[in-house]
């Protein structure tokens, strides 16, 4: 007879979820033991790495992902990335073991005696089944919750004697859409709003990304020729950042972000929140006499806009439907954003010219995950994202995404046979979060390009420090990490470059390398504003 074990692999199976990601655990290891060949285990050295290898992996390949974690100990050490995960609308389904059935009552040792709860809010869904033969149909249903619009992780808690439990038939494989259509009325309306106002201006998010919607926002900017501005801090980007309409990415606080929609009658938020704040700088959130249309796949987003008309839909479906309804417009195009200017080139190095470096030697098909926050202007303006797919960082603002998410996507990268290379920028404080990941690079020989700039603080909290006027933080500072040292000890080649001629060397060879390379990168200390132009400064951790 087939156990609870043998069906919820076969359903794991039908579902294409053979690739599991986690760090073993004892509550884990029935469901683990004799592992199939024909699914693959990958090993994190905690279980936050796991998490966001997953989540990178999900956003890489276009599909969801399983993390399997340590009952209430490895769930808790997941929960930073868990949150990012439920920030970036990734699909996970986060499965974590329980203490056998007959104890529970007891709480032993490794009991989670809330474990429903444990994850929450961060999750769309949460589950510990009351009969051992609920966990296919119980899987089933994860499996549909986390690729529905917004896609997000679920969680299941099970007991680890459920597994050599007699299954009750074979669970119905079902498949649910996972894309939202727009109510044809008030797309209308939207249309005829746009197409009535005088300088409307294109705001677009990370949401036309993760639905494939390049080349449809590509088409509605340019019939509307209208200036495109980013989403404040994305998580992806949502347009080529080299196109004429381009203009940079808006400011993540109310005062500055309305100024810069000022002299617009209409702007169009299309896949992103209205918006992602975070310093706190006062200000009306429009200008007087602009109206603002938003358009989102997550109800939560659509109610919590501070202002505007909010439309549920899938971002691709608008954008392409919008530029059916609308007319070709004959304004005059926007004006072309400045280039960068080029940086000077002093020792150590600034962030500007490390940046600069890296997109002069860039590949083509490259993709980018950074995750360095006080240098992230920087990188923005020197480094153009050119292709979808091809940008990613944390929407949660917190730390520890970044070095396990590269390597999820790198290992993506490789299993759809795409095979484009991965370079994760990565500032020295943030490296420390999740440094052991490294290891499953190394194990995995995956070429994944670490660059640290190393300017051996928490330059952000530094930037924040001088905006919010305290003075005489503790522990801003980061003395004495080696980080070629450390990371060589976990397998991967590792150099120090200082100038650009050996940055382009290094990165060259690195990228035709077969195994994780982490290029150091001593730039200078000079804390940049938190907000570039507004007054003080604002971001951060």
């Amino acid at each position: 007879m087939a156990t609870v074990r043998d069906v919820t692999y076969d359903l794991l199976r039908a579902l294409g979820m053979t690739t599991v990601f986690g760090n073993p655990g004892s509550t884990e290891e029935p469901f683990l033991q004799d592992f199939p060949a024909d699914f693959t285990y990958v090993h994190a050295l905690q279980e936050a790495s796991a998490v966001a290898m997953a989540d990178g992996y999900a956003q890489a390949t276009g599909k969801p992902a399983h993390v399997n974690l340590h009952t209430a100990p490895g769930t808790g050490n997941g929960m930073g990335n868990l949150v990012t995960a439920w920030h970036n609308k990734t699909p996970l389904v986060v499965t974590a073991g329980q203490q056998a059935r007959p104890m529970l009552l007891l709480e032993p040792r490794l009991t989670s005696p809330r474990a429903t709860e444990l994850a929450q809010p961060y999750m769309k869904w949460s589950y510990e089944p009351v009969r051992a033969q609920d966990i296919p149909a119980a899987l089933m249903r994860a499996y549909a919750m986390a690729v529905q619009p917004p896609a997000g992780p679920v969680f299941l808690s099970l007991p680890l004697d459920d597994w050599r439990q007699p299954a009750e038939g074979t669970p119905v494989v079902r498949q649910v859409s996972t894309r939202i259509a727009p109510d044809p009325r008030q797309l209308r309306q939207f249309a005829d709003v746009v197409a009535g106002s005088g300088s409307p201006l294109l705001v677009l998010g990370a949401a036309v990304d993760r639905s494939g919607g390049w080349p449809a926002a590509i088409r509605l900017a340019e019939k509307l020729r209208v200036p495109v501005w980013s989403s404040p801090a994305p998580e992806r980007a949502g347009f080529p950042e080299n196109h004429p309409q381009f203009q940079g990415v808006l400011p993540y606080a109310i005062g500055p972000l309305a100024e810069r929609l000022r002299g617009h009658d209409t702007v169009l938020v299309i896949g992103a929140p209205v918006f992602r704040y975070y310093p706190y700088v006062p200000g009306d959130y429009l200008p007087a006499g602009t109206r603002l249309l938003h358009v989102t796949d997550d109800p939560d987003e659509a109610a919590r806009a501070p202002v505007g008309d909010s439309l549920l839909g899938d971002a691709a479906l608008v954008c392409t439907e919008l530029a059916e309804l609308l007319p070709d417009s004959d304004r005059p195009l926007p004006t072309r954003r400045p280039a960068a200017p080029a940086p000077e080139t002093g020792t150590p190095l600034s962030p500007e010219a490390l940046f600069a470096t890296l997109a002069r030697h860039w590949p083509a098909d490259g993709v980018l995950v950074q995750e360095t926050p006080s240098n992230l202007t920087a990188l923005r303006r020197h480094l153009p994202v050119t292709r979808p797919a091809s940008y990613f960082t944390m929407a949660s603002g917190g730390l520890g995404f970044g070095v396990p998410a590269a390597i999820g996507i790198a290992l993506g990268e490789r299993d759809t046979g795409r095979g484009r290379p991965v370079i994760a920028v990565i500032g020295d404080g943030s490296f420390q979060y999740s440094i052991q990941a490294l290891w499953t690079a190394a194990q995995l020989r995956l070429p994944v390009v670490f660059v640290v700039p190393i300017n051996r603080q928490y330059a952000i909290l530094k930037a924040f420090a001088e905006f919010k006027e305290t003075p005489g933080v503790p522990g801003l500072d980061l003395p004495d990490l080696d980080i070629p040292t450390i990371a060589t000890g976990f397998g991967c080649r590792a150099v120090s470059v200082e100038t650009p001629d050996a940055i382009a060397d290094a990165l060259r060879t690195a990228l035709a390398g077969d195994r994780p390379t982490v290029l150091a990168v001593p730039i200078s200390t000079e804390v940049p504003p938190l907000l570039e132009g507004a007054a003080g400064s604002g971001g951060g951790r």
